[in-house]
Parts: structure tokens; C-alpha cells; sequence
């Protein structure tokens, strides 16, 4: 078989401090143009974090009216996922990330602009569908792009960038929402359309060319037992991981503590990211995949289990930092390990059911998470201990296939 990456010429050579070299060095240009129009679309991600606030606030919709809302916005991502998957496989990954950026973008003005209720109801259903269609496609673009020795690297800086990017966001939007949330709407189309220019203009098409590419369809990947288990696996900790955008703030409201302490705790998250995953990125890579997967889940179980001891604003943060280096150790090799299984003509639908996982516990985690409180506040915390467990012991299990299926695609 003629895979994509042995078509692509070979990265020049770098002359980085070793430092550097370790953690930057070797990759295409191509990746760091995905890598930049990451970070770009992640520094305008505005609309989706403040939606709740803009329908309530802005179009009066009931509390009640924009919880339905927003689970039909959760139920067009899990269809995004799977479209995305298909079409990046199918018309190629610059094509269907262009498309579902620019489509996304064009979204977002008109969800900023409609103001009759089915309207505008339809609107955030179409944006839920446009809104992660670019996920599939980018995955399977640093699978194509980089080989498998990096490919951990590379999705691990994916990941830095994502989360800086998100961070300024956050502080940038609450800002900006002030001063009307049209101004939200225009930053997220402007740099989602920044992002489709630069991956189209700067990236090649990486898809497995027409006569070379064998039959092959969603079917093939449901039967991929270890790829459906590993799937599982994902679907378990993000699960857990939602508690912390759900749960968590109404935990913390039950101990008697403000808003604020919600946002003090949680921004430990992301500025940990920042500084812990560019020192451990070099390291994790020459680590097995599966084991640093299984770790990073264990962490993250403890993580949300210590939360059942808290009761102030420093102990919620604690927990916070602890399961934050799980989730370091876990974004630095998941994708990896999903793209070492997928053949490079399925790339985009192995990528798609992975980030289905995602969408799938983004709709159910906080219905469980909530409901768990309601009966009693440690519950929860020690369900997503066992929870994450679990998904550790399930990927130590299936390690071995994993292994297997990686030396394999190395000798291909």
C-alpha cells in the first residue's frame, strides 16, 4: 500500500537549540500552518461559552427553553462529527475543514442577526452541525502530515496552542460581551474565515488519492473491535472530564461559594496547560502511548475524586491542578493512538467517531453529573474515580492491539 506521508517531502532540517529541537523541531510547514490557524480560531472561540447568556439575556428565552437549546446544539455536534468524518475521507481534509470553517463562520453572523424564536432555534442547530466538522479533517492532517514517531508530539502542541488560544477567549469575550454580543459573533466568523485562508492557501490536500484508495466506509471502522474500545475508553473519561464544566460549579455553589470562586478554580486549568504540557511534551513522546493514556486517566480519576473532600476555593483549585496533569498526559496521546489504528483512506471517519465520543458525553455527562448531586455531593466525585479507572484498566488491556496495530502501520 502507497500511504500519504511516504508522498510528502521530508521536513528540512532545523537548527534549533536541543531544547527547542526536542519539542518544536522536525515538522512540516503544513503543520504549523494547521497549528497556527488553530490557535487563531481558538483565540475567537466566543459564541459557543457565552450562548447560554445571549439567549437568555439577549432573545429572552426561559431558563428551561434554553437548556433544550443548547442539548439540540449538543445533538448537531454529534452529527458534525460523523459528516466531518465522512466528508474528510470522501472530498479531502483541506476541503471539508475550508468548508466547515467558512460554513461555520457564516453561522455564527447569522445566529448573531435572527430574532424570531424557530428561527433562531434553527440557526443554533445548524451551528452545532458546522461547528466541530473541521475535527476529523485536522486530525487526520497531522496523522497524514506527521509520521508516527511525532505524531504524539505534534498533537500534543495542537493541544498547547488550543488551550492558550481559548484562555485569551475567555478573558477577551467576557470583555467584548459588555459591549454587545454582536462583537462576539463577528470575531468567531473572522477567525474562523482566517483559519479556512490559511489552511487552504498553505496546506496540501493529504487524502489518499481516488485509485489508490480502497472501499471502506463507518461500517469498517464499527468493526474495528479495537478501535470501538478505545472509542469506549474516550467516551468514559470525557464523561468525568465534562463534570468539570457542569457539576463542578454546582458543587461548589452547594459548599456556599460565590461565581467567582468557580472561575478562580478553573482557571488553574488552563494556565497550568500552558506551562506544564511544553516540558513534558518531549518526554511523553518517547513514552508508550497506551501506558501514558492509562496514566492520565488514573490521575484524572483522582483528581475528581479529591473534589468529594473539598470545601473551599484553594482545595477546589487543588483538585483542579491534579486532574489537569491527567489531562495533560491524555490529550498528549489520545488522537495519536487513534490515528495509529485507522488505515490513511479511513483516517477521517476513525477521527470522527473519536470526537462523537466527546459529543456524546458533552450531552449526557451533565444530566448524569447533576443528577449524581442531587442524591448526594460526594457521588458524583467518586463515579468519575471509578469511572476513570475503569477507562485506564480498559486501556492497559487493549495495549497490546494497540502495539500491535502500531508496528504494523510502521512497516507499511
Amino acid at each position: 500500500m502507497t500511504c500519504v506521508e511516504e508522498q510528502l517531502p521530508a521536513p528540512p532540517p532545523t537548527h534549533l537549540p536541543g531544547f527547542l529541537h526536542s519539542r518544536v523541531g522536525g515538522l512540516p510547514r503544513a503543520f504549523w500552518a494547521l497549528w497556527a490557524g488553530s490557535f487563531v480560531n481558538r483565540l475567537g472561540t466566543m459564541v459557543e461559552p457565552f450562548l447560554a447568556f445571549y439567549l437568555t439575556g439577549v432573545r429572552g428565552f426561559s431558563l428551561t427553553a434554553t437548556g433544550a437549546v443548547l442539548a439540540l446544539f449538543g445533538l448537531g455536534s454529534v452529527v458534525s462529527q460523523m459528516l466531518g468524518g465522512v466528508l474528510a475521507d470522501r472530498l479531502g481534509r483541506r476541503a471539508t475543514l475550508t468548508g466547515g470553517m467558512v460554513a461555520t463562520a457564516a453561522a455564527m453572523l447569522a445566529l448573531g442577526y435572527v430574532t424570531t424564536t424557530p428561527v433562531v432555534v434553527g440557526v443554533v442547530f445548524v451551528l452545532g452541525v458546522t461547528i466541530d466538522m473541521y475535527r476529523p479533517a485536522a486530525q487526520a492532517l497531522v496523522a497524514d502530515l506527521v509520521g508516527p514517531a511525532d505524531r504524539a508530539r505534534a498533537y500534543g502542541l495542537l493541544f498547547w496552542a488550543i488551550n492558550l488560544g481559548f484562555a485569551v477567549a475567555m478573558v477577551v469575550g467576557g470583555t467584548l460581551s459588555r459591549a454587545g454580543f454582536s462583537w462576539l459573533f463577528w470575531v468567531d466568523a473572522l477567525t474562523c474565515a482566517v483559519f479556512a485562508v490559511l489552511v487552504w492557501r498553505a496546506v496540501p490536500e493529504t487524502r489518499v488519492r481516488r485509485a489508490e484508495r480502497p472501499p471502506g466506509g463507518f461500517g469498517d471502522v464499527l468493526r474495528d473491535r479495537v478501535a470501538v474500545g478505545s472509542v469506549l475508553i474516550v467516551f468514559g473519561y470525557g464523561f468525568v472530564y465534562l463534570q468539570a464544566y457542569s457539576t463542578l460549579p454546582l458543587a461548589m455553589g452547594r459548599a456556599g461559594l460565590p461565581p467567582q470562586a468557580y472561575g478562580l478554580a478553573i482557571a488553574v486549568n488552563g494556565i497550568a496547560i500552558v506551562v506544564i504540557q511544553p516540558l513534558t511534551v518531549s518526554w511523553l513522546n518517547r513514552r508508550d502511548a497506551s501506558r501514558v493514556l492509562a496514566a492520565g486517566m488514573g490521575v484524572v480519576g483522582l483528581g475528581f475524586g479529591l473534589t468529594a473532600l473539598a470545601g473551599s476555593t484553594p482545595a477546589f483549585a487543588a483538585t483542579v491542578l491534579v486532574w489537569t496533569v491527567g489531562e495533560v498526559l491524555f490529550a498528549a496521546v489520545s488522537m495519536a493512538i487513534v490515528s495509529d489504528l485507522a488505515p490513511p483512506h479511513l483516517r477521517g471517519r476513525y477521527g470522527g467517531l473519536y470526537g462523537t465520543a466527546f459529543s456524546v458525553a458533552a450531552l449526557l455527562g451533565p444530566i448524569g453529573g447533576s443528577w449524581l448531586l442531587g442524591i448526594d455531593t460526594w457521588l458524583p466525585w467518586v463515579t468519575c474515580a471509578v469511572l476513570c479507572t475503569a477507562s485506564g484498566a480498559g486501556a492497559l488491556a487493549i495495549a497490546p492491539a494497540v502495539r500491535r496495530r502500531r508496528r504494523e502501520g510502521l512497516t507499511v
